[in-house]
């Protein structure tokens, strides 16, 4: 397994690809990782994890363990360096509640922020944080 966290994104949203570009520039120790989940990297950690062909989520390896929807998020912003990691307070919010949220967002994300015609390609400085398939260790 790597040792790095590793982000699944939707490479072709813009919503996702702001988020990245938003960890990239505040993950001061550049500990995350990222990966499309329309990559061949993407496709293998699904597979490997069981997860739906496209999940409607943004999901966070970490540890062997696979975090979905706010849990994910919340996961990955308390990763963060100050301020962003007090987002982990919405843990107090209930799961059910923040999902419902979190899905809310999702599924309109391509109407308000747009859609790419073709997955994300890293530029040549983020390549190392944009591991392939056989750099995963699964």
């Amino acid at each position: 397994m790597m040792q790095n966290p590793v982000i699944l994104f939707d490479g072709v949203c813009n919503l996702c690809n702001g988020t990245v570009d938003f960890i990239l520039k505040r993950d001061k120790l550049k500990k995350f990782r990222f990966v499309p989940l329309q990559s061949e990297a993407g496709e293998l950690i699904k597979q490997h994890f069981g997860l739906p062909e496209m999940p409607d989520s943004v999901a966070l390896l970490h540890g062997g363990n696979m975090h979905m929807e706010s849990e994910a998020a919340i996961k990955i912003a308390r990763m963060l360096p100050f301020p962003w990691n007090l987002a982990g307070i919405f843990r107090v919010v209930p799961l059910r509640w923040r999902n419902c949220i979190y899905r809310w967002v999702v599924r309109n994300r391509y109407r308000w922020f747009g859609k790419k015609s073709t997955c994300r390609i890293p530029s040549p400085y983020e390549r190392k944080y944009f591991p392939e398939a056989h750099d995963l260790e699964l």
